[in-house]
């Protein structure tokens, strides 16, 4: 449980509340705002982005309990609560659906256990906890979680806070490795190529501003998905993983691609 004493630094920026900024939420603070708005005069695609990849964590969350029979998730990096979340996408199909959400931020833990709460039949929680200790994460999800059975891992633009590729790797090894044989691993990130310029010029201002965040080539983000068994359409821009129909038609390519594999 995250400690009631400990307040978000106001002066430091966070991903998850520069990405609130981005989807049009309320909770951030001035530095948020202004790291946002810095990355957004260099690539003003930031936008589209965060909101295909909420499109997609909606639409990959009915995959796994409408067709696939997932009744468990784990959200590493869950970010600031926003309209339709995991457990709320997940309960209306299936009310008894366990859900565990994580993050480092303070203030996003105070706005979970305020704002989110659970079917009868089913549970939420929230830690607060850093995916630089995936045992921490696994030993305390494990008070809501049964590990013995199947768990959906969310790993929805996480991995791009960890610079260094092989710890990147090796935090996803540790995760992936701990979950049972019919468990999925759901994850997206930045990549540089849709337009490799202005993502460069993101990735650069982001760092300079106290957010660094790793954008990867779509081989290094097909690589996390190592040992699984994807499910179509593969990797893809989070805007083409199974589109829900509309008469426009296939929406444009965003930077940010994402995949969903079953562990055998």
């Amino acid at each position: 449980m995250a400690d009631p004493n400990v307040v978000p630094d106001p002066t430091v920026p966070h991903s998850a509340r520069v990405w609130n900024y981005w989807l049009g939420g309320k909770d951030h603070y001035p530095v948020d705002r202004e790291v946002g708005e810095k990355v957004r005069e260099v690539y003003p695609a930031i936008v589209d982005v965060a909101r295909h990849s909420r499109r997609f964590l909606r639409r990959s969350v009915r995959f796994l309990t409408e067709e696939a029979g997932i009744r468990q998730f784990l959200d590493i990096g869950t970010g600031l609560p926003t309209a339709d979340n995991i457990h709320q996408v997940a309960q209306r199909a299936a009310p008894e659906s366990r859900v565990v959400y994580v993050d480092n931020d303070p203030l996003v833990l105070v706005h979970a256990r305020a704002l989110l709460s659970s079917t009868p039949e089913g549970a939420c929680d929230y830690l607060d906890a850093d995916v630089r200790d995936p045992e921490a994460v696994l030993r305390r999800a494990a008070r809501t979680l049964d590990l013995t059975r199947p768990v959906a891992l969310m790993m929805l633009g996480i991995l791009g806070n960890i610079w260094d590729d092989d710890e990147a790797m090796a935090i996803r090894d540790h995760l992936v490795d701990a979950l049972p044989p019919g468990s999925y691993l759901v994850l997206e990130d930045g990549t540089d190529a849709v337009d490799p310029d202005a993502a460069a010029d993101a990735e650069r201002t982001r760092a300079e501003a106290g957010d660094p965040y790793r954008l990867r080539t779509p081989e290094q983000i097909a690589a996390y998905f190592h040992g699984l068994t994807l499910v179509e359409p593969g990797v893809v821009s989070v805007s083409h993983w199974r589109p829900d129909p509309n008469r426009w038609g296939l929406p444009p390519e965003v930077t940010a691609y994402c995949g969903v594999a079953r562990k055998p």
